[in-house]
């Protein structure tokens, strides 16, 4: 399968740039699938990685926005198209293990947070949910809704938790069809940084 491929290829790669590239090719590639939303996975990520670099953030956490969803892309079958809004497909933990050793914690943390967050917020932040997209809404109860208090303390203990937290915002917020936003390329700077090797 396609992910496979793209992995062994990243593996084979031996410059950062290099492994930037594929990535950003993947993303062109396979980055047209929708989900229920109304812009594209890419145009979702290019939004969300804008907002985090307009905020100066670091390019590790650049980088996790701009990667966040990529789970949803590879859980695709090439058989059946995945439908995140129906099935919870885990996307967060995909992403996150399929970069394991490729990106340190500070990228891999938010990614794999960014579902609890949306949790999270919907359970601390009065009327959080009411401004989530349909989809969003759809998916938060696959993804088992309200946190009990026993899961918010276990989610405020993890390390990156706050960054998890701004990316699900920078998430929610990365869904207008009118926003124009610099092309993936711009963030090569940001990846190769946050890169291991």
């Amino acid at each position: 399968m396609y992910e496979q491929n793209l992995k062994n290829r990243l593996s084979a790669a031996l410059h950062k740039n290099t492994k930037a590239h594929l990535l950003f090719d993947y993303m062109k590639t396979h980055g047209d699938e929708q989900y229920e939303e109304e812009v594209t996975q890419l145009e979702h990520a290019l939004q969300a990685a804008y907002l985090a670099k307009k905020a100066g953030k670091s390019p590790e956490l650049i980088t996790a926005a701009l990667f966040h969803d990529i789970g949803h892309i590879l859980a695709d079958d090439p058989e059946e198209a995945n439908n995140p809004t129906l099935k919870n497909d885990l996307h967060e933990d995909i992403a996150a293990d399929y970069f394991r050793g490729l990106f340190p914690a500070a990228v891999l943390d938010p990614i794999r947070l960014h579902v609890e967050a949306k949790r999270y917020l919907c359970t601390v932040k009065a009327g959080y949910y009411e401004k989530l997209s349909v989809a969003s809404q759809k998916s938060y109860h696959l993804q088992g809704g309200k946190m009990t208090d026993k899961e918010i303390a276990v989610f405020e203990g993890h390390e990156h938790y706050k960054d998890a937290v701004l990316l699900r915002a920078w998430d929610d917020l990365a869904k207008d069809l009118t926003k124009e936003v610099p092309a993936i390329e711009t963030y090569e700077e940001e990846v190769v940084a946050a890169l291991i090797k």
